[in-house]
């Protein structure tokens, strides 16, 4: 149950709803993005620094890569690892990562990226990724699907 609600949670943070029902991320329709190199190396560093804070289990440093209305809506760290800990098992301890494509969409840049959970299972985990006033980029949430027939 915590699961559950812990994903609608950071989805309406990452799309701003005002209903939570399934939202609309990245579809056929989305452009593959136009973003300057620049930008779309950045997004990976930030994504890559996140899964590599939660490997270590460093809750702080991967809690600070969560935009400022992700951290506001969580609180602390402690609150954010809990949620990862339990409903993002395949984010924080993948098998494999493999960084898809990047598409533009309306809730902002959505990186696609191809896991294999500890559960052998694949995923696909799209990061809504905003950027800063100061130009930094930074994760306003990440939504799971599981692939079928695509375990290992």
């Amino acid at each position: 149950m915590i699961q559950s609600l812990c994903r609608v949670l950071l989805i309406a943070l990452a799309l701003g709803a005002s209903n939570l029902g399934v939202p609309r991320l990245a579809v056929a329709d989305d452009a593959p993005s136009a973003l300057p190199a620049t930008d779309q190396q950045a997004i990976r560093q930030v994504i890559e620094a996140q899964l590599d804070a939660f490997r270590h289990d460093d809750g702080a440093r991967a809690f600070g890569f969560a935009t400022p209305a992700i951290q506001q809506k969580f609180g602390d760290a402690a609150r954010f690892m809990q949620m990862v800990r339990s409903g993002y098992t395949a984010v924080y301890r993948p098998r494999s990562v493999t960084f898809d494509r990047l598409l533009d969409t309306t809730y902002g840049p959505d990186q696609i990226v191809k896991v294999i959970g500890p559960d052998g299972r694949a995923y696909t985990a799209h990061y809504i990724m905003q950027k800063q006033p100061d130009g930094r980029w930074m994760i306003n949430g990440c939504y799971l699907t599981r692939v079928e027939d695509q375990s290992v």
